[in-house]
């Protein structure tokens, strides 16, 4: 598929998703019907007490593969980026934790879920939060200008993972960190197998090598590259899936089984550049 074929896709299933809970206040993967092998991917990111005090629709409109939030670091007053904003759980929970001298901004193509994160904040009372109309392969902020950009399964949407990181790395100020949530691959896969796993975790999916993400975030000038798995998804795990694909989950199992995964992905833009 081309670069445009692949955005227009994500924004049709996220747009999709967006209608979907301001309609029925619920939904799962990328506005997939919900199955169990779905919930895996999606439930119990959050702690109940990280969610008590938002809006319903703020954590129904998750579609994440982690909590970024939970391991960036974030320190009153700083600013912070969220690339693929979505319903805006991300953001919003960043502007708490940087306080009211820092700032939080999302980021999000798509018009549906740039509506419901709007709706959301203004549920949720939070001021220090604005939302951006935009791609995550042309940031439409200046240089050197936050301090931590966090994402949520939404890098390995893009088809132009390079663009991105190097977009990532100018955005940020000198000493700045990345702190991703994202689906990570370890070794290799075949190809058709590969693509109907990566549709089952999320949706139009191109998750990259764990030594591939390494190198692009190296060759955009981050240092202090970590990959940290947080969940192992198992070829049991998309069983229904695979049926309704119609491929032998058993028989595919050697060369898929655990290779796919949610990982935290941390590196720093160096404090002299």
């Amino acid at each position: 598929m081309s670069d445009e074929t692949i955005k227009d896709l994500v924004k049709q299933k996220y747009g999709q998703a967006a209608l979907r809970v301001t309609a029925i206040g619920s939904t799962s993967c990328c506005g997939a019907s919900s199955t169990s092998s779905c919930d895996l991917v999606t439930s119990n990111l959050y702690a109940q007490d990280q969610t008590a005090e938002l809006p319903e629709t703020a954590v129904a409109a998750s579609l994440g593969c982690g909590n970024p939030t939970a391991l960036a670091e974030l320190t009153a007053g700083e600013t912070v980026l969220d690339l693929g904003s979505g319903g805006g759980i991300d953001v919003l929970l960043s502007a708490k934790r940087v306080g009211p001298s820092g700032k939080a901004y999302g980021l999000d193509m798509t018009d549906e879920m740039l509506a419901l994160a709007r709706e959301n904040q203004r549920k949720a009372g939070v001021t220090n939060v604005e939302f951006l109309k935009g791609e995550i392969e042309a940031i439409p902020l200046p240089d050197n200008s936050v301090n931590v950009i966090i994402s949520n399964c939404v890098i390995n949407l893009s088809a132009d993972k390079d663009r991105v990181f190097t977009e990532a790395f100018r955005v940020l100020k000198p000493g700045g960190r990345l702190a991703v949530s994202d689906v990570v691959v370890r070794g290799e896969v075949p190809a058709a197998i590969r693509r109907s796993v990566e549709l089952w975790i999320g949706c139009v999916a191109g998750a990259l090598e764990e030594g591939d993400y390494r190198a692009k975030l190296a060759k955009a000038g981050f240092e202090g590259v970590e990959v940290e798995p947080t969940r192992v998804y198992r070829t049991e795990d998309a069983r229904e899936f695979l049926d309704r694909e119609g491929i032998d989950a058993q028989a595919i199992a050697p060369s898929v089984d655990g290779k796919f995964m949610s990982a935290f992905v941390r590196a720093r833009k160096p404090s002299t550049v």
